[in-house]
């Protein structure tokens, strides 16, 4: 997908060949048709799974990954660090420490899916 029209032409090409659920890797396009992703998925019933809980709250069915707030959060150290005179690069590199698992009960049933009830009970946040 390249532009926002590719999104609809690609879901009704996947769910032409059948295809009834799709993984996402994060970039900066799809994060911007997030909303138009999870309308089109809705529209063609294919299930969606995100790297980040944005998407779950646009529409998509479901989500696990590192939380982009606490990823913020950290950003701060580093700046704070820089600004008090740290050289960048002798600042130890961090990885996500916070991942989730976000669902969207509300796309689950509008796809008909009945999710098990030890998904829900797991999930960070089920969005009703």
């Amino acid at each position: 997908m390249r532009t926002p029209q590719d999104i609809d032409i690609g879901f009704a090409k996947l769910k032409a060949k059948g295809v009834r659920a799709v993984v996402f890797t994060g970039d900066g396009f799809l994060f911007a048709q997030r909303k138009a992703i999870a309308a089109a998925a809705l529209k063609a019933r294919i299930a969606t799974i995100f790297g980040q809980r944005e998407y779950v709250e646009a529409g998509g069915l479901m989500s696990y990954g590192n939380s982009l707030a606490d990823l913020y959060r950290r950003a701060a150290f580093y700046v704070d660090k820089i600004m008090n005179g740290a050289k960048p690069d002798e600042l130890p590199v961090q990885q996500p420490t916070n991942f989730e698992t976000v669902i969207n009960r509300g796309s689950a049933e509008a796809l008909g899916l009945s999710l098990p009830i030890q998904l829900l009970v797991l999930a960070d946040q089920v969005i009703e």
